[in-house]
């Protein structure tokens, strides 16, 4: 049996799954941050209670794994002293005191707090693998990304960090180190538990859709939405949109992080009943307005705009209609993005997986299909947790590769076969119209866009 440990934003969760995919046992504990203007921070200690919490509720009265590996959040970094004790807060991926990629956040936290008692650049996940082992433990590749970590060289890049300030990198399914008979009696996870080197959320979703082969592409969609896929090279983008991550295996995980979602469905109907909207909304193909959904200020995938905020072109005609405006808003931008990688000359041609929670919305799922104009694929699970026991099982070598623990972990659900997307060519085409003239989206891209509609029609 394999673990999976996900810590996200609201939480911690972890699962138990046996070579088949069958999840023996789950937990979860929630967590909670400070948030003040810009500033988002975490306690690393609530994460270690919460994880603890979670892992002993997924293992009671149950034989312990032979493996784990744990996701966190992208971009969520703390300092350490020399022997894994916490010298600050950390600040969450969103804050906005400092840049989110690159080594932004680690070089305020050592201008803030300095770099006494051997400070090193600590990420969410690396805390608790460490925690575990009893001992400071390198990083992984994947979370070390947005650090300032070229996984194409294998270093970091130049951002004026003091020697020693950086931590070890390893290839996201190393083995790391064991569980430690400490971390045993917090946790239920027996001493030495083999621990493998883990990676992102979003990576760890990408692994829970099973879409491993090259050509595949996974669309998460819940507060924001993000797209990760599978490319043999390195996706290259001048703009810097879109960003790769190094895959266990050896391949590429390019993908990028859009600001719409469903965060702007509870800003606008903070009270909704959804599945009622959703009912009512059916009724509104196209609605009678146009929207640009983003959950809060700026975007950054499928262009980059700090400046962007949320438009709707026209006036809805009712709250279902400014529903149904949202719904397709979201589908609009995901198509966008979709013809931004064909832009940029990526392989587009395997399965489509949709996972996050808005996949509980069987209406959204399909009208969203409709947009895009493809069918789509829904794993009967996609949580990043799971996606975890399955790189656990390949770190581990339990499966040969791990598309092949994928295959054999990942339980496929249904097939969502879209109907006329021609309906929706004419608000997208003004979507991309009105991003293009507010100076957000570059003139090739949007040509691009036009001219992979025509093709299509």
């Amino acid at each position: 049996m394999w673990m999976g440990i996900d810590l996200g934003t609201q939480g911690a969760r972890a699962v138990l799954a046996t070579d088949d995919g069958d999840v023996l046992g789950s937990g979860s504990a929630p967590l909670t941050g400070r948030r003040d203007g810009v500033c988002h921070e975490q306690s690393p200690q609530d994460w270690w209670t919460a994880v603890c919490a979670a892992t002993r509720e997924a293992l009671r009265d149950r034989p312990g794994p032979r493996a784990l590996a744990v996701c966190s959040t992208s971009g969520t970094v703390l300092l350490c002293d020399a022997a894994g004790r916490p010298l600050t807060p950390a600040l969450m991926y969103d804050d906005g005191r400092a840049p989110g990629r690159g080594p932004g956040k680690a070089q305020w936290l050592l201008r803030r707090h300095g770099t006494g008692e051997g400070a090193r650049v600590t990420h969410q996940a690396d805390l608790i693998v460490s925690r575990l082992a009893g001992r400071p433990l390198p990083t992984d590749a994947s979370h070390a990304l947005k650090t300032g970590y070229d996984p194409e060289s294998g270093a970091f890049g130049d951002g004026d960090l003091p020697d020693g300030v950086l931590p070890d990198v390893v290839r996201s399914g190393s083995s790391l180190g064991q569980v430690c008979r400490a971390a045993e009696e917090e946790t239920g996870i027996p001493e030495g538990t083999l621990i493998v080197a883990g990676m992102t959320d979003g990576c760890a979703a990408q692994i829970a859709s099973g879409s491993l082969a090259v050509g595949s592409w996974n669309s998460v969609l819940g507060t924001t939405l993000v797209l990760k896929g599978v490319t043999a090279e390195p996706l290259r983008d001048p703009a810097g949109v879109v960003y790769n991550h190094l895959s266990p295996d050896g391949s590429w995980l390019p993908g990028g992080a859009s600001g719409v979602g469903g965060g702007a469905l509870r800003t606008a109907f903070p009270d909704a009943d959804p599945a009622r909207l959703d009912l009512l909304a059916q009724a509104h193909e196209p609605a009678g307005a146009v929207a640009y959904p983003l959950a809060s200020s700026g975007e950054r995938f499928p262009f980059l705009a700090p400046d962007a905020e949320a438009f709707l072109l026209g006036s809805p005609a009712s709250d279902a209609d400014h529903w149904a405006a949202l719904l397709q808003g979201v589908g609009l931008a995901e198509r966008l993005c979709l013809d931004y990688l064909d832009h940029l000359g990526a392989p587009l041609h395997g399965r489509l997986t949709f996972t996050g929670g808005a996949v509980r919305s069987a209406y959204w799922t399909r009208l969203r299909a409709d947009i895009l104009g493809r069918a789509v694929h829904i794993p009967r699970s996609a949580e990043p947790a799971l996606g975890m026991a399955v790189l656990a099982a390949y770190g581990a070598g339990g499966a040969p590769t791990l598309a092949a623990a994928a295959t054999r972990m990942v339980r496929p659900d249904h097939v969502v076969t879209p109907r006329r997307s021609d309906r929706f060519t004419e608000p997208y085409l003004t979507m991309v119209g009105e991003l293009e003239r507010r100076g957000w989206l570059p003139e090739p891209v949007a040509a691009h866009a036009r001219a992979r509609t025509e093709e299509n029609a």
